[in-house]
């Protein structure tokens, strides 16, 4: 007889991993209960996330709920993969200025196919339980949409952020957006979710949702939000890390459906703080193994670039396969090695160590004439402007030994430097 996936780690060891870059937890007492009970009894929790198909082409960003799906998907538990095929007739406010564009029918159809097509790169296929919302909700009619509605006040919608800012600054606000929230909401009354998963913006719906459970007799869904994932242009500014959101119109994002080149070499060139936070946020490695991992890095066992290299490797894998992947690194590499053949071609700096062992790589910057001063140096190796033989150095009290290096500075400074 096969193990219960429910038993293969226990409670609070699920609830650590499902839980890890969440934002808020509405409520985490709640969770442990639902997740010692489902333990106890051997049923799986039904967990939720919607997605409105809108958007026909998925970016990293987007995988973030999925990864979270799927870690509650691997201890067992009941995934449903909500298309919000009769809410995107209405088009989701969160988050938006202005009213948002409906799509038709057609549209929706599209868009859902392509989306089935991409999710099940992350998610566990035969696993995952996918529906659409217009299951019930077309089913609802007139009557029962009108009896919806008046469980809202206009007060209580106004609260939202977004429809707050828009009513303040005069700008247009249509009734049937007001729709968005109780059809969310009623889709976990239907569902009998017991958690429901959703970006920070989703908040307010998701606290509909669990109020309309409460309002039917049900034990209210636990809430679960996470981050909007930065773009790979961000980086650590006083301890945080810092950067506009993973977008295509930013250029700053890795697609689901990129080559496996394409993903590699994108995550290659992120920083060494930015690679920490998307282990975090995405990587099917426990929190245990990701610890062991940096303390590896921090004790000079590991380079950055090699843990670097086993998150793209990982990712690029998971949308396509194993030797795609593998061949995309090795690729990379003699790309990577070809580029120290190029380095030929660049000023040599002779500087003395002056009977010491190491000089910081800041101070040779300033002396290769690189930098105007010690100081900028500094701040551009904290600003991820500084490239030691083709790895990002960040550390203003990086030192280098004897030897000769290619460095980087910006995108236009470079030159081959020689400590002896």
């Amino acid at each position: 007889m096969s193990e219960n996936p429910l038993r293969k780690a226990t409670p609070q060891e699920q609830f650590e991993e499902v839980t890890r870059g969440t934002v808020d937890i509405q409520v985490p007492e709640d969770l442990k209960k639902k997740l010692e009970r489902s333990y106890e009894t051997g049923k799986p929790l039904v967990i939720k996330a919607g997605f409105d198909p809108s958007r026909p082409d998925l970016h990293l960003g987007h995988s973030l709920l999925l990864t979270r799906m799927r870690r509650f998907q691997d201890f067992g538990h009941q995934v449903v993969f909500l298309i919000g095929d009769f809410t995107a007739l209405i088009g989701d406010p969160s988050g938006k200025n202005v009213t948002r564009p409906a799509l038709t029918r057609d549209e929706v159809k599209v868009n859902a196919q392509t989306y089935q097509d991409q999710v099940f790169k992350v998610l566990d296929a035969s696993r995952t339980q996918v529906r659409f919302n217009s299951e019930w909700l077309d089913k609802l009619g007139t009557e029962g949409m009108i009896r919806l509605a008046a469980r809202y006040s206009v007060q209580r919608m106004l609260e939202r952020d977004d429809f707050k800012k828009r009513f303040r600054e005069n700008r247009t606000i249509s009734i049937h957006e007001f729709l968005y929230p109780l059809l969310q909401g009623y889709d976990s009354v239907a569902l009998k979710a017991d958690v429901e998963l959703g970006a920070t913006d989703q908040l307010f719906n998701l606290l509909v949702g669990r109020q309309l459970m409460k309002d039917e007799g049900m034990e209210p869904q636990v809430i679960m939000t996470g981050p909007i994932l930065e773009g790979l242009d961000a980086k650590m500014v006083d301890g945080k890390i810092v950067g506009d959101k993973m977008s295509k119109s930013l250029d700053n994002y890795v697609g689901i459906s990129d080559s496996p080149d394409q993903i590699y070499g994108k995550l290659m060139s992120i920083t060494d703080d930015l690679m920490w936070r998307y282990y975090e946020l995405l990587s099917s490695r426990t929190l245990k193994e990701l610890a062991e991992l940096k303390a590896k890095v921090t004790s000079g066992e590991l380079h950055p670039k090699a843990a670097k290299s086993g998150f793209a490797l990982e990712m690029a894998a998971r949308f396509h396969d194993e030797e795609s992947a593998r061949k995309s690194m090795q690729a990379w590499e003699e790309r990577y090695s070809q580029k120290k053949i190029v380095a030929e071609d660049q000023p040599l700096v002779e500087l003395s160590l002056g009977g010491t062992p190491k000089m910081l790589l800041a101070k040779a910057l300033a002396e290769a004439k690189l930098v105007a001063s010690l100081t900028e140096g500094r701040k551009l190796m904290g600003q991820g402007g500084v490239r030691v033989n083709g790895d990002k150095v960040s550390d203003p009290k990086h030192e280098l030994d004897a030897g000769e290096y290619l460095v980087q500075v910006g995108k236009h400074k470079s030159a081959r430097i020689k400590l002896a």
